[in-house]
């Protein structure tokens, strides 16, 4: 018989990268491994401009109070699952009222990947900021039989709380990740994805993109993707949204892919995923040597690490100096993800820890 694992999310599929990387591409995996697998999620398609907009009060009461009805509903029916798998959280207030009924019940799985324990809050919700708990992410951790942590830095956050962690990197799926073919042009593409919410991440390349674009001209060109209101003239930078769709196209238009960060204790928490999903599809990376970036890249190998004005202008040049560079480390990339950061190498790791989880006695 099939163990039942039911997978909790904020998001619907395909809607949040947390989600996706983290355990939606491992869901079919799972099923042929001898795991029945259950997903659940409490923001519809439809609710999305009532949640992330401003006001709407009531609009978003209405939101929360479905969700609890619903996350009620499958908490009294715990014992039917074998594990229940929370990433990040299984509900959007700072309560853990419903990771605690599941967690008296059958055996909990927390995953994080990202510094979550600090406050953030988005500015269209600041409103209800105070309902959000400084504390949540450390009583999730303790509560938990297993936590899953994206990286090392996390992982020791982690274990001032429970003695059960394990590092599970956030990997891309390299069967789908593959480039789609581009039509020989005479500019280069350095490119930088992310969302509205990180772009002020990206932000922090623009004065050496400035000097290079007064350097090169126009054979260099610049590429936002995942905030579609985002704009630079100067730059000639007109934003474009993400979509599931036309993800792989657009991204395989990057030559020279950024992966800019701050040093603080968000960002070291950060799992690497945009510098991973360039590498993937043989874009060569330049990252911030910010936390696991460190460890992802061997500077000069499989990429290249930037600090600084300066230093960012020159490896980007260098790359765009040198197709022949772009192509062996783009290429050298992909090999590092396909081998330490991948749905392949890292498949069987998690039903290696589910069988360990449920072998343990309650």
């Amino acid at each position: 018989m099939k163990k039942k694992i039911l997978f909790l999310g904020i998001h619907r599929k395909d809607r949040s990268p947390s989600q996706r990387f983290r355990f939606e591409q491992y869901l079919d995996y799972l099923e042929e491994n001898g795991f029945q697998c259950e997903f659940s999620n409490i923001i519809r398609a439809e609710d999305d401009k009532v949640f992330y907009g401003a006001g709407n009060f009531f609009g978003k009461l209405g939101i929360l109070m479905r969700s609890i009805s619903k996350r009620w509903k499958e908490s009294a029916r715990a014992k039917d699952y074998d594990i229940v798998f929370v990433q990040r959280e299984c509900f959007m207030l700072g309560t853990t009222f419903f990771e605690k009924r599941f967690a008296k019940k059958t055996k909990l799985v927390f995953d994080f990947d990202d510094s979550i324990w600090l406050q953030v809050v988005s500015a269209n919700n600041k409103s209800v900021g105070f309902l959000k708990d400084a504390d949540k992410t450390a009583k999730l951790i303790e509560m938990s039989d297993m936590v899953f942590a994206g990286n090392p830095y996390l992982a020791n956050y982690a274990s001032k709380y429970n003695k059960n962690v394990k590092i599970v990197p956030t990997t891309i799926d390299t069967e789908e990740y593959v480039r789609v073919p581009q039509e020989p042009r005479d500019r280069v593409c350095v490119g930088w994805s992310g969302s509205f919410t990180t772009i002020e991440h990206f932000e922090h390349c623009l004065p050496a993109l400035a000097k290079l674009k007064e350097k090169y001209g126009d054979k260099v060109y610049f590429k936002v993707i995942g905030d579609g209101n985002y704009k630079h003239e100067e730059l000639g930078i007109q934003g474009i949204p993400w979509t599931k769709k036309d993800e792989l196209k657009e991204l395989s238009e990057i030559e020279i892919g950024l992966m800019p960060l701050p040093n603080d204790e968000w960002t070291n928490g950060k799992c690497g995923l945009k510098g991973l999903q360039y590498m993937a599809l043989d874009i060569p990376t330049i990252m911030s040597p910010v936390g696991v970036n460190t460890e992802i890249i061997q500077d000069g190998e499989n990429g290249l690490l930037a600090d600084g004005v300066d230093e960012w202008v020159e490896k980007i040049s260098m790359l765009i100096d040198n197709p022949e560079l772009r192509e062996t480390m783009g290429k050298k990339g992909r090999k590092t993800v396909v081998d330490q950061y991948s749905v392949i190498s890292e498949r069987d790791n998690y039903v290696k820890h589910f069988n360990e989880l449920l072998s343990k006695e309650s």
